[in-house]
Formats: structure tokens, C-alpha cells, sequence
């Protein structure tokens, strides 16, 4: 079979010319145009250009042959268009245009013989079989898109796959027991809950039970191809049979969360709704290998969770198969609604493919409701489908019809082989409906009456399952009769054993990653841990850091940073470049890897990381910090593609698949974090208390007021500050090189993983104000207060303050040498070090305290603070309050900040 896509824009002089070379040189010509005019020979006859062939085939007949095969072409590239993929509503007119008329042919050639027919593998055939061949293939109850594709190997690998195996669907009869197993553990789970539990929400399946056995068909085919650990992100739909059903989540549980007195709601924790949860189990594919699989959590915004599911993936690979991504397969369940309205879908999708983010493809497998909440199609997406974002990578997209379970297997099955060969995404959407509303308790008449009298009369997948099975004679009435009913009493068996309180242990997964960590105590934050390192270490990571490869000619600018960074080492004057690299380098020299991502990220966005350097000739880079020592920690920095809310949800899933690691993401500015907010929200600071899932992802955020205008000052301080509870997440904002070095160690070196967000400085990267030592690096550790060390026997007031603006109320106070005032550091706001924070504040008895900030009165830490009994009476002195977080004028913004710095010493 050859790729023949070409013949579609050609015309019939260029063939005669094309055909005329051939005559002379069979060689000279493509392989797929030899092909076309053997066939033409093979029927004794040439043809030319002057009319009539050489031998008696006219042009005419040769035009004929021609638009045959751009027929033919129709089906493959719009076939789809025809395809009986829906099975509640009549298939629409899509204008296709797949039709003897749009191709010159009419009634009468239906009964010539064409060779066009040698192309498809059934030899010469008449028009009428050709395109009996073509409708079977293209317009069943599976849709094909590929076509899209500018991969030539893909378009082949689909066509000879589905033009081979896609006429005729026949799975052997083991197979087809298997799918009726499925299906009936899918139906009857919904039934018994329905029963035992009206009115509750479960978010049933029902209308597309086939997402079972089409699960059940991703892991055991990709079983048989090498994959060994399977991640699932999907939403509320179908989530509790997903978890009973696929991912082996004991019914008891299952019971017991309907029921109430579950494990968590009897500890005390914040826990979530049971279809939100996730699971972890251990299972036996049908080929005999054990297998994991992962159902991630899942708030919701439905579609939050698929960079994450992809991240963990990452994290897998990277650290247990040594980068083989047909290890592990991510599995992204979407509805049709979302996966069309969500943007988080489409920033996901376009890292797909990019090296920093590939895992080699995710399968997407959509539950098609046909509606959204209570939105039908026509108002719910632009697209003629909901997956046709699948194009914007030319990845395949197949479409079944949901009420033909064999062909829901073929589509999965064929999806996998895809994935395993190309490494790519594929979509599969399963078209189906949804039995009830949006939930249980939800009525659909009201906006969709005549869609929900076509679904209330349709009978269920397994029913039409088992009609099908008993027409063909492969199964008898009295086996699916037994399979129901062996399963409806498994179910009761299980709910009286959660009535007895016999709920059996939860199974853990594969690895053992997360072994030797456990949530943080009452006392986790009071003393940070041990993190200084030897003068040895930093030697050695310095030398590596200073090191350029014997022949590589660098930028005048990179190599006076490098020689700058030589001169601040040796000089013991470190800047803000060498606490952060310092500390990366001897973390990869323990053993811990790092992954660092973010916009710029490599350079820094102010230039002053440089963490790679380049050739200035020939662009070749080289990292340092990839070449500290053999058995050091992989680095990974890269340079993110232009988003936040999915690169986030990236690095947030690579944290949690890798604790280990150190796990790091940097806005280019700030502000830019709003962009990424849901995962912040839903993720970041509550996974903890929601699902017991800790994280250890750092988010370096450059924040400061410093004329920049109102986009580029602030990434929010506040928002965080307002979500920190339960010692969720730490939120800091250092002042200097070395307590950033040892916040940064301080990330592996706890025994529990806790997100940290960094207010990270800008001007303080080049300030030689915000230096270090390295022996604050050698024998210092996190400080999160920092005292002021240069006051007199009489201080009147106490400025605490945090950040960037310490360093101008400094110059004040040495200016006016006002050594009766206190400056004392926050360097973490959340945790807040009360005890330390008690202590100091007891040295300056009598004193004034004062809270001191950049940002306006209704932003910034004044009002966090507020929530603590030793600060609700601490006065401010800020901006005033503003809608914006900053003005854009620098005159404006000069004389503002000047009277904060004025006003903090005033009497």
C-alpha cells in the first residue's frame, strides 16, 4: 500500500507528462506512480498524450480511473462526515460531498471495472464494490480521522491498519465474553447504587457504559506492548465504576464513603466529595503481567488535572524507566463539553510533542454526553467536534459510536498500537449519552425534552450487547443471565460486609518514593533542618559552574558573568546567581535530581542565571551542572513554552511522581502566576488537606516594586496568604543569597514535602547589598526571621518588614543613623515563626512595632498579619490602597516610595 494523497491536486496533463518520463526511466518516478501506471499496464495498455492511448485506452478512461481514486480519497479523508457514530441521534448533514457526481463519475460507471481497486487490495473491481468497500471501512460505526496528518508515516500506518482490519470486526469469542463482563459490572454497579442509595450524587455512567471495557481494553493491550504503569485523570462522570471496576478501589470503600465513617472523615480530615478521589491499585492484565494503575484526584475544573496527569508520568519515566515512555501510559478522560471548552486542554496538547514535556503521548478517550451541564452542541463549541483540537498536532482522532462495544475495543486497541509506535497523542471519542442530568438529583427534560425522550426509550449498551451476541450465537440467554446475577450478589456480599465494619486495608503502589517522608507535625516549623554543606562541595560545584569546554567561544556578556561569578566566589561576596546555583549543584552532587522550568528560565529573564551557556558560533550549549560528578542527580532546565496554568500542573505532577526531586517553576514576571490560579487553588494549597497528597513544587515568583509598571510589580503575595492554613504551604521572601540556598536545600532535606512559594527578588539579583558568605553557606541554615544586628541601647521602634524594601529602609536608617530603630526581616510569612517572631519582639519591649511594605494598603502581608493576636493592633505604613497593584509612572511610583521610607522613620 502507498500514500497516494498527492493524486487528489493533480491534473490529467501532468500525468501524461509524468507518465511519459516513466516510459523512459521506471525509476526516475515516485514509487507510488510506478504503482499507478503498472496498473494501467497490467492491463495491457499504455496510454499518451495525443487522445487516444498508445493501445486503446482513451483519455477519458484514464479520467475515469482518476476521479475513481479521488472517490476513494473522499472516504478517507472525510468518511468520517458519513460514519454512524451516533446512537441516540439522526446522523446530520455534514455536507461531505462524497458523492459519483462531485467526481464526474455517474449511474453508469457503477458496473465498470476500475484497477483503482488494485489500491485498496481487492484487486480490479467495479465501482459498486469499491464503494460498498469504502462505505463498510469509513461510514460504519467508526469514524477515522488521519488525513490531517503531515506525517507520512502515520497517514500509512492508519490506512493499511484500518483498511486491512476495520471492515470486518471479529474479535475472538474470549474477547467478546470479556467486553459482556465489563459491561455487566458496569451496568449492574450503577443499578445496585441507584438502588441502595436515591437521590445521593454519583455521577453515573450509564449511557456510556463501554468506557469499561474500553479502559479494560487500554491495559491489558498495552500490556501485550511493554507498558507497565498506567495514570488516569478524568472528571466526576463514571469516576466511582472507573475506580470499582478498572482501577480495583474495594466496593467497601466505594459503600463506606456513601455510607459515612470512612477512614477520613474519622481522623478529622478536610477530606472531598467520594467522586473527586483518586486510588491506587496493583492489577493482573489478561496476558498474566501485573500491572499499576493510578486514578489522580480530581477537583472540579474538570480539565485541571491533565498536565498533571502527564507530569506524574514524567516523573515515572525519568525515575524508573530510565526514560522509556512506552513504560508508562497516561490516560486523559475527558467529557465532550470540556475537553471543547477548557483552554488547559489546548496548552497541554501543544507541550505534547516539546522535550521539556513529551511522555511520549497521552491517550484521550472521551465520554461523549452529546450535552455539557444542560449546553447541547450547537451552543458549546465552534468545531464540528469536541476533539478537533486534536489537529492542531495532526494526531489521529477516531469516533465511535458508544452503543457497539466491539467497535469502542477495535478503536481503543488500535489507539494503543498507535501510541506505542508514534509516541503521540491519540483521541478516541466515544459517542454515547447520559441516562440522567447532570447528576442524580438533576432533571435534563427541562432544557433538552426531545433529547431525553430518544434517550428514555433506548435501550442500554449491555442490553444491545446481548441481543447482538444471541443473534450471532455466541453466547446464550442463560450465561448473561448468570454473569448479572453472580455480580449483583458480589455487590451485596461487599455492602454487608461495610454494615459489619469489615473494610479490608488499602494496597500501596509500586514504588517507594515517598518511603521515609510523613506529613509535617505541630512542631515541623519551628527550626528548619540542618542544610549547610562543606567548603569542599562548593568547590567542587563552583568548579563546574566556571567551566567552559576547550574550544567554545562564548558572548563577550556571558563571559563576563562567568568571570564576575569567579571573582564574587573568590572574593567571598556571593550574589543572588551563586546562592541559587550553589544550591542546585550540591543537591545534584547528593544524589537529587532537579527539574527546573518556567519562561527563560536557562538565562534567567534578567540574565543573571545562565545556568546553560552557549557558542556563540554555533549555538551548542553546555550546563555546568550537568557535569559536577558521575553519580550526581540528573538536571533538567528547560525553557517552557509560553504557559503557566499547564506547565504549572506539569511541574506540580513531576513533584508529586518524584519526591525526591527538586521540583521547580518560575514565572518570567510574577504577576504572570494568575494565569495558572485553578491549580494554585485546587491543587497547591488544599491537595493536602483534600486527599492527603503531599508536594514539595517550588514556584519562584520575581516580585518587587520597582517603576515597572502595575503588570510587572506584583505576583499577589496576598492571594497566597489568604489560602495558607493548616501549615499548607510555605510562603517566603528572601533577602539574601544564602538564606535563598538554604530555603532551596531545606526542600529535600525536610522530612515531609510542603509547596513553597518565593516572592524572588529582581533588583536585589545584581544588589551587591544582597550578598553572602560562604561560610553562611558552610555553617548557616534558613533563617526565617532575621534580626537587626546594628541598634543602639534604646530603641523607640520596631519596622518589620519583608523582601526587597529592607534594603532601602537600611540606607535610611545608616543615612539618618537612626540606631533607635529596629529593622527585622520576615523572610516567612507562612508559616508565620511566631516563637521567633515573640522573642524578638520581647528584646524591644516598650518599642513601637510597625509593619512596613511596597505594596498598597489592600494588598501585600498587612492583613494576613492581622489574623495573629501579637499583630492585630501593629500599625501600617504602605501605598495607599489601589485597585492596581502598582501605577505607571516612574515619577509617580519614585515619590511614593519615598514616602513609605520617610514615613517608617518619622516621629
Amino acid at each position: 500500500m502507498f500514500d497516494f494523497s498527492h493524486l487528489s491536486s493533480s491534473d490529467i496533463s501532468f500525468i501524461d507528462s509524468l507518465y511519459d518520463t516513466y516510459r523512459t526511466n521506471p525509476e526516475s518516478v515516485d514509487e507510488s506512480w510506478q504503482r499507478f501506471f503498472q496498473g494501467f499496464e497490467f492491463q495491457g495498455a499504455g496510454f499518451g498524450t495525443s487522445g487516444t492511448s498508445g493501445e486503446g485506452i482513451s483519455d477519458q478512461k484514464l479520467r475515469a480511473e482518476f476521479n475513481v481514486f479521488r472517490l476513494i480519497q473522499s472516504f478517507r479523508t472525510r468518511g468520517h462526515l458519513l460514519a454512524d457514530t451516533n446512537p441516540i441521534r439522526p446522523r446530520r448533514d455534514r455536507k461531505a460531498r462524497i458523492s459519483l457526481e462531485e467526481y464526474g463519475l455517474s449511474d453508469a460507471d457503477r458496473k465498470t471495472v476500475f484497477q483503482c481497486g488494485e489500491f485498496l487490495g481487492i484487486g480490479p473491481a467495479t465501482l459498486d464494490q469499491i464503494l460498498d468497500h469504502m462505505k463498510e471501512i469509513y461510514c460504519g460505526k467508526i469514524g477515522f480521522q488521519y488525513m490531517h496528518s503531515n506525517n507520512t508515516d502515520v497517514r500509512r500506518f492508519m490506512r493499511e491498519k484500518i483498511e486491512s482490519t476495520a471492515k470486518k470486526i471479529n474479535l475472538p469469542v474470549e474477547k467478546k465474553k470479556r467486553i459482556l463482563e465489563k459491561l455487566n459490572e458496569a451496568n449492574v454497579f450503577e443499578n445496585f447504587l441507584q438502588t441502595k442509595y436515591i437521590g445521593q450524587k454519583r455521577f453515573s455512567l450509564e449511557g456510556g457504559e463501554a468506557t469499561i471495557p474500553a479502559l479494560d481494553a487500554i491495559i491489558n493491550k498495552s500490556a501485550e506492548l511493554g507498558a507497565q504503569e498506567f495514570v488516569i485523570g478524568m472528571a466526576h462522570r463514571g469516576r466511582l465504576n472507573v475506580l470499582a471496576n478498572i482501577v480495583g478501589k474495594t466496593y467497601e470503600y466505594i459503600f463506606t464513603e456513601f455510607e459515612g465513617g470512612s477512614e477520613e472523615e474519622k481522623s478529622g480530615q478536610a477530606g472531598d466529595v467520594k467522586y473527586h478521589k483518586g486510588f491506587t491499585s496493583i492489577k493482573k492484565a489478561t496476558n498474566g503481567k501485573e500491572v499499576f494503575v493510578k486514578l489522580l484526584p480530581n477537583p472540579s475544573h474538570l480539565e485541571t488535572v491533565d498536565p498533571i496527569v502527564v507530569g506524574y508520568c514524567r516523573a515515572l519515566q525519568d525515575n524508573h524507566y530510565n526514560g522509556d515512555m512506552n513504560k508508562v501510559i497516561p490516560i486523559q478522560i475527558h467529557g465532550d463539553a470540556a475537553v471543547a471548552g477548557q483552554g488547559i486542554v489546548y496548552e497541554t496538547v501543544q507541550m505534547s510533542k516539546l522535550k521539556a514535556y513529551n511522555v511520549g503521548g497521552s491517550i484521550h478517550l472521551v465520554i461523549n454526553n452529546q450535552i455539557g451541564f444542560t449546553t447541547d452542541i450547537e451552543d458549546a463549541r465552534s468545531s464540528q467536534y469536541c476533539v478537533s483540537i486534536a489537529k492542531t498536532i495532526e494526531v489521529p482522532i477516531i469516533q465511535v459510536n458508544g452503543d457497539d462495544p466491539e467497535a469502542v475495543v477495535y478503536a481503543i486497541e488500535l489507539a494503543v498500537e498507535f501510541r506505542q509506535k508514534f509516541n503521540e497523542d491519540i483521541f478516541v471519542d466515544i459517542v454515547c449519552y447520559r441516562k440522567y442530568g447532570h447528576n442524580e438529583g438533576d432533571e435534563p427534560r427541562y432544557t433538552q425534552p426531545h433529547l431525553y425522550g430518544l434517550i428514555t426509550k433506548h435501550k442500554n449498551p449491555r442490553e444491545l450487547y446481548i441481543d447482538y451476541l444471541l443473534s450471532k450465537g455466541e453466547i446464550e440467554a442463560k450465561l448473561a443471565t448468570e454473569m448479572m446475577e453472580a455480580y449483583k450478589q458480589l455487590l451485596s456480599d461487599r455492602f454487608n460486609n461495610v454494615r459489619q465494619n469489615e473494610i479490608p486495608k488499602k494496597g500501596k503502589g509500586p514504588h517507594k518514593d515517598w518511603e521515609g517522608l510523613e506529613f509535617a507535625g505541630p512542631d515541623a516549623f519551628d527550626e528548619s533542618p540542618a542544610t549547610g554543606v562543606k567548603r569542599e562541595a562548593l568547590d567542587k560545584v563552583m568548579k563546574a559552574l566556571l567551566h567552559v569546554p576547550q574550544g567554545m567561544e562564548l558572548m563577550k556578556k556571558t563571559q563576563k558573568i562567568l568571570d564576575d561569578r569567579k571573582e564574587f566566589y573568590e572574593g567571598d561576596k556571593l550574589d543572588w546567581s551563586l546562592g541559587e546555583l550553589l544550591a542546585y549543584g550540591t543537591l545534584a552532587d547528593e544524589g537529587h535530581p532537579l527539574r527546573f522550568t518556567g519562561e527563560d528560565v536557562i538565562r534567567g529573564t534578567f540574565s543573571h542565571r545562565q545556568a546553560k551557556i552557549f557558542d556563540d558560533r554555533t549555538n551548542e550549549s553546555y550546563c555546568g551542572l550537568e557535569n559536577i560528578s558521575p553519580s550526581q542527580g540528573k538536571i533538567s532546565i528547560y525553557n517552557s513554552l509560553l504557559s503557566e496554568y499547564a506547565v504549572l500542573g506539569f511541574e506540580y505532577g513531576y513533584a508529586w511522581g518524584n519526591p525526591k526531586a527538586l521540583t521547580i517553576w518560575e514565572a518570567q514576571f510574577g504577576d504572570f502566576v494568575n494565569g495558572a490560579q485553578i491549580m494554585i487553588d485546587q491543587y497547591i494549597s488544599s491537595a493536602e488537606a483534600k486527599w492527603q497528597r503531599m508536594n514539595g513544587l517550588v514556584m519562584l515568583l520575581p516580585h518587587g516594586h520597582e517603576g515597572a509598571g502595575p503588570e510587572h510589580s506584583s505576583a499577589r503575595p496576598e492571594r497566597f496568604l489568604q489560602l495558607a492554613a493548616d501549615d499548607n504551604m510555605v510562603v517566603a521572601n528572601c533577602t539574601t543569597p544564602a538564606n535563598m540556598f538554604h530555603l532551596l536545600r531545606r526542600q529535600v532535606k525536610w522530612t515531609f514535602r510542603k509547596p513553597t512559594i518565593v516572592m524572588t527578588p529582581k533588583s536585589l539579583l545584581r544588589d551587591p547589598r544582597a550578598s553572602s558568605t560562604r561560610d553562611e553557606l558552610v555553617n548557616g541554615k534558613f533563617q526565617e526571621v532575621i534580626d537587626d544586628p546594628n541598634t543602639g541601647k534604646k530603641v523607640s521602634r520596631v519596622i518589620l518588614c519583608t523582601g526587597k524594601i529592607y534594603y532601602d529602609l537600611y540606607e535610611k536608617k545608616i543615612a539618618d543613623k537612626r540606631d533607635d530603630v529596629a529593622i527585622v526581616r520576615v523572610e516567612q510569612l507562612y508559616p508565620l515563626p511566631e516563637k521567633k517572631l515573640a522573642k524578638i519582639l520581647e528584646k524591644y519591649k516598650g518599642a513601637e512595632p510597625v509593619w512596613v511594605q511596597e505594596e498598597p494598603k489592600n494588598q501585600g502581608y498587612w492583613t494576613f498579619l492581622l489574623r495573629y493576636d501579637q499583630f492585630r493592633n501593629l500599625r501600617l505604613i504602605s501605598r495607599k490602597s489601589l485597585a492596581s497593584p502598582a501605577t505607571g509612572f516612574s515619577n509617580v511610583h519614585k515619590k511614593e516610595q519615598a514616602d513609605i521610607i520617610a514615613n517608617a522613620f518619622s516621629k
